[in-house]
């Protein structure tokens, strides 16, 4: 086992290996097997092989992505386990359609359960080797149990179909190895140095595979970094790569932490945090360069002012030391962080390109909310209600919405005009209902659309729609990050109303949106600078690095249990240690979230950094009376962080850091808001851009503000 530490050369273990065994010797070709996750990955290793061979090509090794090389066996031996040769792989939306069929025939709705969260269910079993009477035994929820149910059915039909999904290509060799011994011995005879890149990231079946195939030789050898062990969610078991002395103990272990990407401070910094991890192969990355400069602590009010400031460091750096904008990234932990980051580069006319999904106002799930928005402001808008008309799925059809265009084009009306009266056109009962339930909800959001806050319209239209339940309902990785996306719509629609009590109308919300997504994020040049999620960062490189949102609950990310800390940790790791010369670390003392203010603490793992390698944005050194005492290592607990000073912009103010209001209250003293009305000061705590008042209002009762956002009137 090679422990290869991020920025240590891993990518060469294996090429290199290979070529030595064949090069120096004589080993077959047609005797390795090596392993990878992607095609890309696996491509890079066949080229860098051909390379470095004296004679010939590659030709004869086994080199691909799991998935590859066991379709390609099972090509040769899956008519043994009743399938024929020429069987066909179904991708993702074939595997939804045959769970649909399946739900279909045993009478459960897809209302009941999504067939997203069935087939990530069914996916995930897989992936662990639990076949569907395994399955079945263990179902406990409402939704394991329908699931369950499904499964059975669904490998079925597979079967009927001759057809494998992606996770089958991993557990049929199972099945055969366990059906047909006589196959397994075959094959470890001919894969007698078997290879595996990204050890870390393997699952139970791939794991088990590897391990069958290498029993005979046990010449297995793999390479990987359980510090970079982040897909836990994608069925990545970290325990096999930590248990690997234990399945081969005569085995020896290496260790690659020379790192030649980071600075000194950076792996100290990454060393510091991932050393709290219990679960872990202790090592130390050393660098191969000088210390560098010390890591830098943003301290924000908000995170508009967050993103500001990382824009003004990102000025700063251009002009004073020649970065070009392809030098800067910045990393956030859930894709819906990326809305104000984008809109604040927008407004400062600084080049950007997202990596690992679209664009905020592009993502389809907020196309749709807005364009639920766009039709209650105009009804004549027929693209928008096009699109809304079923969604949330209303059945709908496409036959029954060319009736309606006809209804609207013989009548001379619009469409909804004609959605409104198909009542009196003898359409199907069920037909008018689903219409009639329609026209209620936009009705409803137009009333309230006239007097009602964006904020409020949005909200009802989320309570009437369901939408955001419905997302959770399914209960995928995709369906709750859509879910995210829209409550971050949520907290931009606050905004905007706390922001324009008067002036802020649903015309001017949209107008804000059309400005923005019309915004094209990919450049002519590669000159830009990368926004990506942690997860996406993976395996790659930049000078600077931004690691923002660092706040309890957000990042790490609503831990309870203490692995989801440890893989939280190792996803800071991950994003520290893709820096080169410089990191950023950046929190907001409040942030709205779910449609909320919510103030915030900083992040546990920034207190876990030596504080003798961290500096203010001004550049003095982070006290170490500023850090609470430290969690002991492997806690599961919230950390407290550090005693918080007030987090006033550096510079005395600029159009990217402006500074906080600070009008003057005291208790007893009258005000006004332009929302809750007048009121009287209760309490004022703290000062700066941290302070606080509590208000008794008439109108709305008792609310603390924070009195930077509030924009009080003092009453004479």
């Amino acid at each position: 086992m090679v422990l290869a530490g991020a920025g240590s050369g891993k990518t060469r273990v294996i090429t290199y290996r290979i070529a030595y065994l064949i090069n120096n010797e004589g080993v077959a070709a047609n005797n390795i097997l090596a392993l990878t996750f992607t095609n890309k990955a696996a491509g890079e290793m066949r080229h860098r092989v051909d390379t470095l061979l004296h004679r010939g090509s590659s030709r004869g090794l086994w080199i691909g992505t799991f998935h590859s090389i066991f379709a390609r066996l099972l090509r040769n031996y899956i008519n043994l386990i009743g399938y024929d040769r020429n069987f066909s792989i179904f991708d993702t939306d074939d595997s939804k359609s045959l769970i649909r069929q399946s739900m279909t025939e045993l009478n459960i709705s897809v209302e009941s359960v999504p067939v997203n969260t069935v087939q990530g269910l069914i996916s995930r079993a897989k992936n662990s080797f639990i076949l569907p009477a395994e399955f079945h035994r263990n179902a406990s929820d409402y939704n394991q149990q329908k699931a369950s149910q499904i499964y059975e059915l669904y490998a079925r039909k597979l079967k009927e179909n001759n057809a494998l999904d992606f996770d089958d290509l991993l557990i049929k060799p199972l099945e055969l190895f366990n059906a047909h011994p006589d196959v397994l011995h075959e094959l470890q005879e001919a894969f007698r140095y078997i290879m595996i890149d990204e050890y870390q990231d393997t699952n139970r079946a791939q794991y088990l595979v590897a391990k069958m195939l290498g029993a005979r030789h046990r010449n297995i050898f793999v390479v990987g970094d359980d510090a970079q062990s982040i897909y836990s969610w994608r069925g990545a078991d970290i325990s096999n790569i930590l248990n690997f002395q234990d399945d081969y103990n005569e085995a020896l272990t290496f260790k690659l932490v020379e790192n030649y990407r980071s600075t000194g401070n950076i792996l100290k910094a990454a060393n510091s945090v991932i050393g709290r991890n219990l679960r872990q192969i202790k090592k130390e990355l050393i660098s191969h360069r000088d210390d560098g400069e010390p890591l830098t602590l943003i301290e924000a009010y908000n995170e508009r002012n967050e993103a500001e400031r990382v824009g003004e460091q990102i000025r700063i750096l251009r002009q004073k030391q020649g970065y070009e904008f392809r030098s800067f990234a910045i990393f956030y932990r859930t894709n819906a962080q990326s809305r104000v980051v984008e809109d604040v580069m927008r407004q400062n006319k600084i080049p950007y390109r997202l990596f690992g999904s679209v664009s905020f106002y592009k993502r389809k799930e907020i196309k749709d909310a807005v364009a639920y928005l766009r039709f209650i402001l105009n009804e004549r808008d027929s693209e928008s209600l096009l699109r809304i008309i079923n969604f949330p799925p209303r059945k709908i059809g496409d036959v029954s919405i060319s009736k309606l265009k006809e209804l609207a084009e013989e009548r001379g009306i619009t469409l909804y005009d004609a959605i409104r009266r198909s009542e009196e056109v003898g359409f199907p009962a069920r037909l008018v209902n689903a219409l009639s339930s329609f026209s209620a909800v936009i009705e409803a959001l137009k009333f309230l659309a006239v007097n009602g806050t964006v904020f409020e319209v949005l909200t009802e239209l989320f309570t009437l729609t369901s939408i955001p339940l419905l997302l959770q309902a399914e209960n995928t990785q995709e369906s709750l990050a859509r879910h995210e996306n829209l409550q971050e719509l949520l907290s931009m629609a606050r905004d905007f109303s706390d922001h324009n009590p008067d002036a802020g109308s649903l015309g001017d919300f949209l107008e804000n949106i059309s400005l923005a997504s019309d915004y094209e994020e990919t450049q002519d040049s590669d000159n830009y600078v990368s926004l990506m999620t942690v997860h996406a960062a993976k395996g790659l490189e930049f000078p600077v690095v931004f690691i923002t949102g660092l706040e309890e609950r957000l990042f790490p990310l609503h831990c309870y249990e203490p692995e989801e800390l440890e893989e939280e940790r190792r996803l800071f790791y991950v994003a520290m240690t893709r820096a080169q010369e410089k990191i950023f670390l950046s929190w907001a003392q409040s942030r709205y979230q779910y449609g909320q203010l919510h103030y915030s603490l900083p992040s546990m793992f920034i207190s876990e950094i030596d504080s003798s390698i961290v500096q203010t944005e001004g550049g003095q050194q982070l006290s170490a009376r500023l850090l609470k005492d430290k969690p002991s290592p492997g806690t599961a607990s919230v950390s407290r962080g550090y005693q918080q000073k007030p987090a006033t912009p550096s510079g005395g103010g600029s159009a990217l850091n402006p500074q906080p209001p600070r009008p003057e209250l005291r208790e007893g003293v009258m005000v006004h808001h332009a929302l809750f009305g007048p009121g009287v000061v209760l309490d004022v705590q703290g000062s700066g851009a941290k302070q606080k008042v509590r208000i008794t209002f008439r109108r709305s009762g008792e609310k603390t503000l924070m009195v930077q956002y509030a924009n009080l009137k003092i009453q004479q």
